[in-house]
């Protein structure tokens, strides 16, 4: 295994590529490039309209202009291959992890899974190679979509009809067991979380919703889930396979998750793009804690919710990414 510095020195000379890299080279070549984590947040006011679902077309318009922000290719194919290794195109299994547990009010929506599944299918990824799953049934169906296991189409199925691995993984407190999914069906997968609120660990978005790729989730819950979610994430199977996040922050709840409580409800109309899942959640972490203090609540951190795991996430043993604001380069567009 390289170190940091060897990483840093290819990077500067071109030798290494990131389509070729692992999720861990990838965030340190892209943090040596450019100094810091990119997160990119899109937004568009109108995206709902007078509908209750948002408009498919103007969700495939906001994906690309996302992705367009933070690949740099304006053509959605160019910019979805910039992203995804050749080898994986070519043929192999690309995963979406949706997240339905809160219910049809607040999960992944449909539009934005579709809109994604859509772009990877023009950049080569054939129907029977893209996986939508989620924890269980119910969570899927939440999500707008319903089990599948043709071949020859986009397939949907959850993770505990797929079965978990005979043995454990393990990392610090999380010893637990991963979805075959996960470990056996794909290559890759692309992390498609809905942004909340939660009573227990103050925020859920891209790493928490890596409890739903585990046999017993409710294990990794105390103290604030912390470090239940940075031992999670640091598992090797999710650490490398999980790299590629694009949040859904089209709706959120900002008190009372995870679950759907509509007079909590507000609609940021945004989809959120980054490659480090640290930087994603101290950003999501701050739009909820802005949201709160402006319809007069307090903080997270004043009810005593605040995300300890994020902090975990970041330090010298988990080097999951970072959420020091200096090294965070945010691009709104």
């Amino acid at each position: 295994m390289k170190s940091r510095r060897e990483f840093l020195k290819e990077a500067a000379t071109g030798a290494m590529l990131l389509g070729t890299a692992s999720a861990a080279e990838r965030l340190a070549l892209a943090s040596s490039q450019a100094g810091k984590s990119k997160v990119v947040i899109a937004r568009d006011a109108s995206l709902h309209g007078t509908s209750a679902q948002p408009d498919e077309q103007k969700v495939l318009n906001l994906l690309d202009k996302a992705m367009a922000a933070y690949t740099g290719r304006q053509k959605p194919v160019e910019a979805w291959k910039s992203i995804i290794p050749a080898h994986i195109l070519a043929g192999q299994t690309i995963g979406l992890k949706v997240n339905g547990l809160g219910g049809r009010g607040i999960a992944t929506h449909p539009a934005l899974t579709l809109a994604v599944a859509e772009r990877l299918q023009q950049a080569g990824v054939k129907p029977g190679n893209i996986v939508v799953w989620d924890q269980n049934a119910h969570f899927l169906q939440a999500c707008g979509m319903t089990i599948n296991t043709d071949p020859s189409r986009i397939r949907s199925y959850p993770a505990d009809s797929a079965g978990f691995d005979d043995q454990e993984s393990s990392w610090g407190v999380a010893k637990i067991r991963l979805t075959r999914i996960l470990t056996h069906d794909c290559a890759m997968v692309i992390n498609l979380p809905i942004l909340k609120d939660h009573e227990i660990a103050g925020v859920t978005f891209s790493m928490k919703n890596m409890y739903g790729v585990v046999d017993k989730p409710f294990l990794l819950h105390a103290n604030g889930c912390n470090p239940g979610v940075a031992d999670l994430n640091s598992i090797p199977a999710i650490r490398e396979k999980v790299w590629f996040t694009i949040g859904d922050a089209i709706s959120s709840v900002y008190d009372g998750g995870p679950t759907f409580h509509p007079e909590r409800l507000w609609y940021p109309n945004a989809l959120m793009v980054g490659e480090d899942r640290v930087a994603l959640d101290y950003t999501a972490w701050g739009m909820i804690d802005r949201q709160r203090a402006a319809v007069g609540m307090p903080s997270l951190e004043a009810v005593e919710r605040k995300p300890n795991y994020i902090a975990t996430a970041a330090d010298a043993a988990h080097r999951l990414g970072t959420c020091d604001p200096s090294r965070i380069r945010l691009v709104e567009v």
